[in-house]
């Protein structure tokens, strides 16, 4: 323990703590950054929770799963010629401290007001928990047994253990101003008209996690899984001596190529119509399936899905063409360069979007790619309705969620 603490000491030290404070600016909920790290530093662990208190709750959470190279340590000025700090471990360090040591939970002022939020990821959890400080009753309605959302139903054990999120949940989220109702599915156990009758707003936070389709034949038959629902329902299929092909190159990608590995498949490739310089997905994503004998493909686009004797699939080379106007090279097929790949299972893990046979069911104006439209009070076209998160069209990160969560909380608190 003594050798850990030195070593986050170090890591601490290695913080220029620049005056301007680039990393902060890279951060979603703009945490102060280099001057918790200078608590951490100084081993005043109580002052460095104390810092980041002030703009998030969810320091166990964001320093094991943020995209931090692309957000705060992508910022990071050190990162310019060398190794940037590493600030999502000593994110981590801090929640773990708050979770070993008690804190006041902040739900002692009491009104009358009353909301609903559908859905307890992120951006939900985010807004019930400011709502509630600020003396407003929350239910929380979830229509899995356990609260999280994509935390819990999107996020493999092995990257977030579930008994980091239970006891973050329980100690420092969870209030009397906080009621969780579970096992309630919008559009099927409530309906937005009854829940108006109940409530002062309704907040709609429940995602956008069914998977993108890639529009090619074949992707119909069982053998093609989505990764969303592979990762929320863990519906995994018998694997032994299977062979699995992933198309995609963010998160979600990483995480289905992982769990499908430590699941008994005996081969697993991610595939990826980009080089490895253009993944989304993070460095340290990508090189823990790599660890794990997970395969890449890079530069290859996949046609088609076959199902005869045997499966296979049809892939294409691409080679990347910079076109006028674009910052991001784009992928183009290779005239000729055809060729199968023999597997038993493909997950599709090309994105995701908001359910549309519920959305559409609410009578809410949504955008073209539908997500559901808010102003800049995060209101619906129906005023008495707020949404957020993922569901909006949000960067699809826990940060960027909760940012919109404890926005819309703020929105709600001027309009009540």
């Amino acid at each position: 323990m003594e050798n850990y603490l030195e070593q986050i000491k170090e890591k601490a030290s290695y913080c220029l703590h620049c005056k301007t404070k680039p990393c902060k600016s890279g951060c979603p909920l703009q945490n102060n950054i280099p001057d918790f790290i200078e608590k951490v530093k100084e081993e005043n662990y109580a002052e460095a929770q104390k810092i980041l208190s002030e703009t998030t709750i969810f320091e166990p959470i964001c320093g094991r799963i943020c995209p931090h190279g692309s957000q705060c340590e992508g910022s990071c000025v050190r990162g310019i010629k060398g190794e940037s700090v590493q600030i999502g471990e000593l994110e981590t360090f801090v929640g773990d401290y708050i979770l070993k040591n008690s804190i006041e939970k902040k739900d002692s002022v009491h009104t009358d007001k009353k909301i609903a939020i559908i859905g307890s990821g992120p951006s939900g959890i985010a807004c019930a928990y400011y709502l509630s400080t600020m003396g407003i009753k929350v239910d929380i309605y979830e229509k899995h047994s356990e609260l999280g959302g994509i935390l819990r139903y999107g996020i493999p054990n092995f990257r977030l253990p579930r008994k980091i999120l239970n006891e973050w949940l329980e100690k420092c989220i969870l209030n009397n101003n906080i009621t969780a109702i579970t096992n309630t599915e919008l559009g099927k156990d409530i309906n937005i008209e009854d829940l108006k009758e109940k409530y002062d707003a309704i907040v709609l936070a429940f995602g956008a996690n069914i998977s993108n389709k890639m529009n090619i034949p074949g992707e119909e038959l069982d053998i093609v899984i989505g990764g969303n629902e592979l990762l929320e329902y863990k519906e995994i299929p018998e694997l032994k001596d299977k062979r699995v092909a992933i198309i995609g190159g963010g998160n979600v990608a990483m995480d289905s190529a992982r769990e499908l590995k430590k699941a008994g498949a005996k081969d697993v490739t991610i595939i990826y119509r980009r080089s490895e310089k253009e993944m989304p997905a993070e460095k340290k994503e990508i090189k823990a399936a790599k660890e794990e004998n997970i395969n890449f493909l890079f530069q290859t686009n996949v046609l088609k899905v076959i199902k005869n004797n045997t499966t296979k699939i049809e892939c294409i080379k691409t080679e990347l063409i910079q076109k006028p106007g674009e910052t991001r090279k784009s992928p183009v097929n290779i005239e000729g360069s055809n060729y199968l790949i023999d597997i038993d299972y493909i997950v599709m893990a090309v994105g995701s979007h908001p359910n549309e046979k519920v959305v559409n069911k609410l009578n809410l104006e949504t955008t073209k790619w539908g997500y559901i439209k808010v102003n800049e009070h995060y209101q619906t076209s129906n005023k008495e309705v707020y949404a957020i998160g993922d569901l909006i069209g949000t960067k699809q990160t826990v940060a960027w969620a909760a940012r919109s969560g404890f926005e819309c909380a703020k929105k709600i608190l001027e309009k009540i």
